[in-house]
């Protein structure tokens, strides 16, 4: 098949070339570069069902025709990252929910299969409001601070992202889905934008400090790139999936000072750590979730889904990437992708 992946310069949509390349398929990447990189896809440069446009998914036109010429459209392309997010709020919610709109109105038009990318930040500070320690599930309630906070613009275009998305479904009967990755890492991801194990693993390679931020206590779950790849080409061929939204991640949390310091002891690092308050990072107001894990049960009656990945193959793979980059050495394909078609 014929897949468009819009953000197919980006971290997640290179490994999904690369899944989607191996399985037979054809791939046109769509990226305008801004946090995507060319070194993400150089090496599917020449291959002959790789082809990549340097463009901007609020191009209506080019979305347009990229579009019709697809059997499918997986959509991430998208404004990422904490710090880009608080530094660039107009672009966050121009992309976001103007680049979501271009892509399914397009997909409506040629009847075209969607998964739309979603996120976490959706469930917002549900989890710390409510003293509930359940996994965040699809279906339950979630909370947002004021909308005087910027970080809240990410979470409520996200939503709005997915609230367009189910419309279309709903009203046009378009085939579309959305996921929520929960913390997806692994090479070829950039600490750049405030993305905290990439961040981390340069800090301690680099014998610099490693600034956690807050007291270190809140946890996160982190998932491997491959196994989210895994997710996603498992959903495009679920027709059970259509009209849903899905949780893809891993309910193993980790703290952040833990994680901190696992960093250090895999890299052999002797880097410090260190403590700095959220708001001097991010300035007065920002909020942090404490806890924030996924419930994937949803996932798992959809394709059968089980993460293959611990969090160590996680961090290994992220310093072995970030080694070979400071050496020089380009990030290159996973060895395989081929078990990814035998599941779901």
């Amino acid at each position: 098949m014929h897949t468009l992946i819009t953000g197919g310069a980006g971290f997640i949509g290179s490994h999904l070339a690369d899944c989607l390349l191996e399985q037979g398929h054809r791939v046109h990447a769509l990226d305008n570069l801004s946090t995507g990189r060319l070194d993400n896809i150089a090496h599917l440069v020449g291959h002959d069902r790789f082809a990549f446009t340097e463009g901007d998914v609020l191009d209506s036109d080019l979305v347009d025709s990229a579009v019709a010429a697809a059997e499918r459209v997986v959509h991430l392309a998208a404004a990422v990252g904490v710090k880009r997010i608080l530094d660039r709020p107009v672009e966050t919610i121009r992309t976001n929910v103007g680049g979501t709109e271009a892509v399914l109105e397009a997909a409506h038009a040629h009847g075209t299969k969607v998964l739309l990318a979603s996120t976490s930040e959706v469930y917002g500070k549900a989890m710390q409001n409510d003293g509930d320690l359940d996994a965040l599930h699809e279906e339950g309630d979630w909370t947002l601070g004021p909308t005087s906070t910027r970080r809240w613009a990410y979470a409520c275009s996200k939503a709005m992202d997915e609230f367009l998305a189910l419309a279309y479904h709903d009203e046009y009967d378009l085939p579309v889905t959305c996921v929520r990755f929960f913390n997806t890492v692994g090479p070829r991801q950039s600490g750049q934008y405030g993305m905290v194990i990439p961040t981390f693993v340069e800090r301690a390679l680099a014998g610099e400090p490693i600034e956690v931020h807050g007291d270190g206590s809140q946890t996160r779950c982190f998932l491997h790139v491959q196994d989210a790849v895994r997710a996603v080409t498992n959903l495009l061929e679920t027709p059970e999936a259509e009209g849903e939204v899905v949780n893809v991640g891993r309910p193993s949390a980790i703290s952040i000072q833990e994680l901190a310091e696992r960093v250090r002891d895999l890299s052999g690092s002797d880097a410090p750590i260190t403590y700095t308050p959220y708001e001097e990072v991010y300035g007065p107001g920002f909020e942090d979730m404490q806890r924030r894990t996924p419930d994937i049960s949803k996932l798992q009656s959809l394709i059968d889904f089980a993460p293959r990945h611990t969090l160590a193959d996680i961090l290994r793979d992220v310093i072995a990437d970030v080694t070979g980059r400071r050496n020089g050495l380009a990030s290159v394909a996973p060895a395989s992708f081929s078990q990814f078609a035998e599941e779901g």
